[in-house]
């Protein structure tokens, strides 16, 4: 529960909730005043007083009927600004922590459906707590009381009974619901994330499983993910109908018994008033069972979003700053990489030296660790042993913004956004102009190609470049990181998927781009590398062969 208060105060002062909940509590105070000011006034008017007697009544009546509904819908709109004011806040927090975390933490689990997670099913824990718990909770705390003490200044035994009552009602059925939810809604929480990794699978792999003769297979496993889920269902539900019975039976029960204690006990108005008013005070309590089974669920949300906007601990000492402007001296030493603690490495113990404006190529088989080379120098994936430094400094501590600002490119897993290709490219630098632009594109080949288009630069690419051939969504990732121009460059493959002509032409135009800048280029062709000033070769992790331009060539 703490960590859903904590999560509560980071998405806004809960002050605003004041309102709704003043509001709240007034609709259902004219709603158990009106029941009973309504019965009081029929059983006095039988007695036939005069009728300057329940002229007063016969006003708060109406008037209590007319608010009532001015009430509860002042309550529906308070209520609903104020949560959905907090959960734009806290969505806008965890989409602003979701950006600013260190690409290497957590990068399988913060990723893609968790983070769209995170960002929509959890942050909506903050409008459940609010409206479906907190609001209910607290109306039906104030209105109980109020019944209570009410009731006993005319008649204190029926007070007591009420209060039993309302004891039952309003804490141990709610309790009762909320241990008999909790089992349910672990497995419940499992059988959706299963759902949720089905569809995606079948929704991205759709083509691979056709072509595999597997996607009815995989259908159906869905399917039957979605049919155990459908049957689980049935139990909260039916745990909610049940919950609400048991709250009518208690109702009932209250009202025969507070009638039973007041018939000997209270005049004879009260008689019947205090029943009517114990049947209305019960109205408040039926959303309880329900806030109680939502309340079941919001801590393990709350553990995930607090977890996410917890900041990392500050380093004991500020980084050493980068050299403002030109290009960093780029150090690895003992470097040294595994995916996952206790697995083979995938990089192991690489030095390497870049002086500003080194351009090396790093050549070798599938998997001998090229990509996990450019991601650890790209701080994507954390060292085990060793160190990387740039200008200076341990790169593991240099801030976010200055790295990205310093080393970037190209790297294997790139995104390509569902926008156009002018959104894609300004993602590296939003000034650009048009001419700017059409340089990258030309310098990355594809120029040509989007000058035949309809729209040009404001084409659409699809989800992920979907609408591009492999060769062209590479190529626009180039242009990006061409526009980028950081001063260390990382580039992994770029001219894969391109026959060797327009891969030499593109990787001339790469080269004579970025003279000045520090290049690392992972390829897999040793063709057109006569202008790099090293060659690495590397296979099962390691650097085999060391080659300058001289040797390579002899």
């Amino acid at each position: 529960m703490r960590a859903l208060f904590s999560v509560l105060r980071t998405a806004g002062p809960l002050r605003r909730l004041l309102p709704a909940a003043a509001l709240a509590l007034a609709a259902d105070l004219a709603g158990v005043a009106l029941m009973a000011l309504a019965a009081w006034l029929i059983a006095r008017a039988a007695q036939q007083p005069p009728m300057g007697a329940l002229s007063v009544t016969i006003v708060a009546v109406r008037a209590l009927a007319v608010t009532r509904g001015l009430f509860r819908y002042g309550e529906r709109l308070a209520g609903h600004d104020a949560a959905l004011r907090a959960v734009a806040r806290l969505r806008a927090r965890v989409f602003g922590a979701l950006a600013r975390r260190p690409a290497h933490e957590d990068s399988r689990t913060v990723r893609d459906a968790d983070a769209a997670s995170r960002l929509v099913a959890d942050v909506d824990l903050v409008q459940d707590a609010l409206l479906r718990v907190a609001l209910p909770v607290l109306s039906a705390s104030a209105v109980s009381v109020a019944a209570v003490v009410c009731t006993a200044l005319v008649s204190p035994p029926a007070a007591l009974v009420l209060a039993l009552g309302l004891v039952c009602g309003g804490l141990l059925l709610p309790a009762l619901t909320a241990a008999a939810s909790a089992r349910a809604a672990r497995r419940g929480a499992a059988l959706r994330a299963e759902l949720a990794v089905r569809t995606v699978d079948l929704l991205d792999g759709a083509a691979d499983l056709r072509v595999y003769g597997a996607a009815e297979r995989e259908t159906a496993r869905a399917v039957d993910t979605a049919r155990r889920l459908r049957a689980h269902d049935r139990g909260p539900a039916l745990l909610s109908v049940l919950a609400g019975a048991a709250l009518t039976v208690l109702q009932g029960a209250t009202t025969v018994a507070v009638a039973v204690v007041c018939a000997g006990s209270a005049p004879a108005v009260w008689t019947v008033t205090l029943p009517l008013l114990a049947l209305a005070v019960f109205e408040a309590l039926a959303p309880l069972p329900a806030a109680a089974q939502h309340l079941v669920t919001l801590p393990h949300s709350a553990d995930r979003v607090r977890a996410l906007l917890t900041p990392p601990p500050a380093p004991r000492a500020l980084p050493p700053a980068l050299p403002a402007g030109g290009v960093p001296h780029l150090s690895v030493r003992g470097l040294s990489v595994r995916h996952r603690p206790g697995g083979p490495y995938a990089v192991r113990e690489v030095d390497l030296e870049l002086p500003p404006g080194r351009r090396v190529a790093v050549v070798g088989a599938s998997g001998a660790g090229k990509s996990t080379l450019l991601a650890a120098l790209a701080r994507f994936v954390p060292p085990e042993r060793g160190e990387i430094l740039l200008g200076g400094a341990d790169l593991a501590r240099i801030p976010e913004a200055d790295l990205r600002h310093t080393v970037s490119g190209a790297l294997q897993d790139a995104h390509v956004f569902h926008t156009s290709v002018r959104a894609n490219l300004l993602v590296a630098r939003p000034g650009a102009t048009d001419t700017e632009l059409r340089e990258a594109l030309r310098r990355a080949g594809l120029l040509d190609w989007v000058l035949t288009l309809p729209e040009r630069l404001d084409t659409v690419v699809g989800s992920d470049g979907d609408r591009l051939s492999g060769g062209q969504r590479r190529r626009l990732v180039l242009a990006r990181a061409l526009l980028a121009a950081p001063p260390v460059l990382l580039l992994d493959e770029p001219t894969e998927g391109l026959d060797p002509a327009t891969a030499d032409a593109v990787l001339t135009d790469l080269l004579e781009a970025t003279r000045g800048t520090t290049l690392i280029l992972v390829t897999h062709r040793t063709a057109g590398l006569e202008a790099m000033d090293e060659i690495l070769t590397m296979a099962d992790g390691r650097v085999t062969h060391r080659a300058t331009l001289r040797t390579a060539a002899g």
